[in-house]
């Protein structure tokens, strides 16, 4: 389902993602506010269109003003264990972890995603970026599906 609403003008292209965030101290008495805080705080979306007819507006929180885009929830790539992943089986994240160099990091604590969660992986990407696990976890990398609206 697509929604419209605004954001900055630097992230708005399509194709970009954000985790929205909610509302910011600057967003207090902003004209546009029921534009601008219509999603679902934490989850993860993905920029289809941005609309070429509408105007750069003033915004306090960003600097370069806000333009009106169309947005979706976006899947989210994630490391799980790999006992029991496959297309269409549900699966929490392992935990956090503290090797913040390590190339799967990004995958094992993503973005837009919660551990306490379980989601249900929509495809299986293959093996996690990473050689191996220095929390020695058999890990496996999917795409995890969008969160509903």
């Amino acid at each position: 389902m697509t929604t419209v609403t605004l954001v900055g003008t630097r992230l708005a292209e399509v194709g970009a993602e954000f985790v929205y965030r909610g509302e910011a101290s600057g967003c207090e008495g902003c004209p546009y506010r029921d534009q601008c805080l219509n999603l679902t705080t934490g989850n993860r979306y993905r920029i289809t269109n941005v609309r070429q007819s509408g105007q750069t507006l003033d915004c306090a929180v960003h600097e370069n003003g806000v333009r009106a885009v169309e947005v979706e929830p976006a899947p989210i790539q994630a490391n799980v264990p790999s006992k029991g992943a496959y297309a269409g089986s549900k699966a929490s994240l392992p935990g956090p972890c503290p090797h913040t160099e390590c190339p799967s990091h990004p995958y094992c604590e993503p973005a837009g995603a919660e551990f306490d969660e379980e989601y249900r992986i929509s495809e299986i990407v293959g093996d996690p970026p990473h050689d191996y696990c220095m929390l020695d976890r058999d890990l496996t990398l999917v795409e995890l599906e969008a969160p509903g609206e």
